[in-house]
């Protein structure tokens, strides 16, 4: 880290203050925050979602106007490079737009609405680059190929002529990551940046970007939920809730010695890689600052309500002047699985190993190409679209990204009661007591159901979207990613909420999902995905105890932990680059076949890539 004593810092916000116009009145995002960031330096901003991290980062760019707020107070100066200082409070738009991406760049939370959906990826990641370096399209080009080279994108020329839509969460996040970092800005913000990632992709990210602070002198505020991820990553930690900073240190003093009890609270919450050691069954987690319910733990039964026999999903890909297809991605490749009634499967793997596919599948919302899908004596593949659509009663999703999920024209309350008058089960008064009932079992406020989802935080409207799954009484919940972008303690709460459900109401869970901490404290089960085969499969206490593939151990390896002297090294990091699940129209794979290693602990012997 360079020496900060002799220079002024790159950025140095005093008293910000942000409000926001509702129909209740002005609503304070940010009441007083004050804090610098110097060259060199990663200063990672934490809080519970809705405490005004993001409303923080986005007035520095000063983009907050455009989502409703407005600056009420304070100064944030920034030092420019090539001229003075400037207060950004105070700039014109004009000058924004050159400051903009050029000297701030900024990552943001959800990457399916930071990309434009009708511009090709390599479009976007040249545009910048053209209009601040001035370079010409093919130096743009080629600097746009060697950024996706460097966020490990596999494929970085097909991708290029491709739309957002054809790409996976982690990959989309790939892409907002390289063209934040394309014109080497001064200052790079980061809003939860690798929330959308696996455990790898997420370790590789952090150094690349540790890497880059340490060769350019990059001043990095980093916005985060993730105390793992902040132990990995910060010098500095601003500590903040409701709008205000409640402690402010080196990293190493902020977990060694916290001195606020939100601080405290929020390390308690976090879970653990390895705290589940000797645990038979899921149990609940510690939340911040109250006494909750004891729920026991979840045995389950051993009544089988899903059952997956040799499924396989492949996406065609089109090209020459017919658009015939002339190769397929391999997305599902013969996975075979179980759930019992009350338990969970969690499905944990790299972005674009096929989870979110498989998962997908089930519910038939992409056409798998072969298998079995029994859900509950009913076989899924043979049913017609109207038997279909009384199935999915009974099976329901939560997506990744909320924002995408949810219909930014309608009010809350009818995005929760829509489900129900779907299914005829909205009636009158007593539908509005469901309801009102399912926002409650969220802990949302009741004052919230006449807001619109641009009104939320992320992790707020994560929270609607549970509430939308929930309404119907589903027997198996697909949860993809469903507390990815959530902060650790509205985490911990949606968990145990999951698990509280599922003791309650013997739900089962599908959970997809890439932090493993998270999965080792849910699961029953778990199936490790790579290159769209499950390569170890067995209950969470094996998988986790005795990992026996190598992708499983170094998945393991790459899990980032809550403590800053236990940083990983780069060197540490020796992920081989994800092979191409694309192969042509007359390839056939070989079947999957496993090895019983210990009672019911599954190890693939096929050769999966790895």
């Amino acid at each position: 880290m360079l020496d900060q004593t002799d220079t002024a810092p790159i950025a140095n916000i005093q008293n910000l203050r942000v409000e926001f116009q509702t129909k209740d009145g002005p609503v304070v995002g940010v009441e007083d925050v004050s804090f610098v960031v110097h060259a060199g330096e990663t200063v990672c901003v934490v809080g519970e979602s809705g405490s005004g991290k993001s409303v923080s980062s986005l007035s520095l760019m000063r983009l907050v106007e455009f989502g409703g707020g407005e600056i009420a107070g304070g100064r944030l100066v920034f030092d420019r490079k090539e001229a003075d200082a400037v207060d950004l409070a105070t700039t014109d738009q004009e000058l924004m737009r050159t400051i903009r991406g050029n000297e701030i760049g900024m990552i943001f939370q959800e990457p399916m609405t930071a990309l434009n959906p009708v511009f090709t990826v390599g479009r976007q990641l040249t545009e910048g680059l053209r209009l601040h370096k001035k370079l010409s399209k093919r130096q743009a080009e080629e600097r746009a190929l060697s950024l996706l080279q460097q966020v490990r994108i596999p494929e970085p020329q097909r991708r290029m002529k491709q739309y957002p839509h054809e790409l996976s969460g982690g990959m989309r996040q790939r892409v907002v990551i390289a063209m934040a970092l394309a014109c080497e800005p001064r200052l790079l913000i980061a809003d939860e940046p690798t929330t959308a990632l696996d455990v790898t992709i997420q370790a590789e990210i952090l150094a690349l970007m540790d890497r880059l602070k340490r060769e350019t002198g990059t001043a990095v505020m980093f916005i985060t939920h993730d105390m793992a991820v902040v132990a990995q990553m910060a010098d500095r930690v601003v500590v903040m809730f409701r709008g205000n900073k409640v402690e402010e240190g080196p990293v190493a003093q902020i977990f060694e010695n916290p001195q606020h009890p939100y601080t405290k609270a929020l390390l308690a919450a976090v879970p653990k890689l390895g705290e589940m050691r000797g645990k038979a069954c899921p149990e609940p987690m510690k939340l911040l600052g109250r006494d909750q319910a004891e729920i026991a733990p979840i045995p389950g039964t051993e009544d089988t309500l899903l059952e997956v026999r040799n499924l396989t999903t492949r996406f065609a890909v089109k090209g020459g002047f017919f658009r015939r297809t002339i190769a397929n991605v391999h997305a599902v490749e013969d996975v075979s699985f179980t759930i019992n009634k009350g338990q969970t499967l969690s499905l944990v793997g790299e972005s674009g190993c096929g989870k979110s596919s498989a998962g997908r599948s089930i519910l038939r919302l992409v056409e798998p190409q072969s298998g079995e899908i029994v859900l509950d004596g009913r076989d899924i593949v043979a049913l017609n679209e109207r038997d279909l659509r009384d199935a999915r009663q009974d099976m329901q999703m939560i997506f990744q990204d909320p924002f995408a999920s949810l219909n930014p024209q309608m009010q809350l309350v009818d995005q929760v009661a829509e489900p129900m008058q779907n299914y005829g089960m909205f009636k009158g008064a007593e539908g509005q007591k469901r309801v009102e009932m399912l926002f409650d079992r969220v802990e949302l406020p009741r004052s919230f159901m006449r807001r619109y989802p641009h009104e939320l935080s992320g992790g707020q409207r994560q929270r609607v979207a549970i509430a939308r799954a929930l309404a119907l009484n589903p027997k198996l919940i697909i949860a993809d990613e469903a507390v990815s972008a959530l902060d650790v303690s509205v985490q911990a709460q949606v968990l145990n909420l999951m698990m509280e459900l599922q003791s309650e109401l013997g739900l089962s869970f599908l959970f997809i999902s890439h932090d493993m901490a998270v999965v080792e404290r849910v699961s029953h089960y778990v199936g490790v995905m790579y290159l769209g085969r499950i390569v170890e499969m067995g209950p969470r206490a094996r998988v986790f105890e005795n990992p026996q593939h190598p992708y499983t151990q170094a998945l393991m390896k790459a899990v980032p932990i809550a403590d800053p002297r236990r940083r990983k090294a780069e060197k540490d990091l020796n992920f081989k680059p994800i092979p191409s699940p694309i192969h042509p129209v007359d390839y056939e794979p070989a079947p999957s076949e496993y090895t019983e290693v210990e009672p019911g602990h599954l190890v693939l012997t096929t050769d999966s890539g790895y």
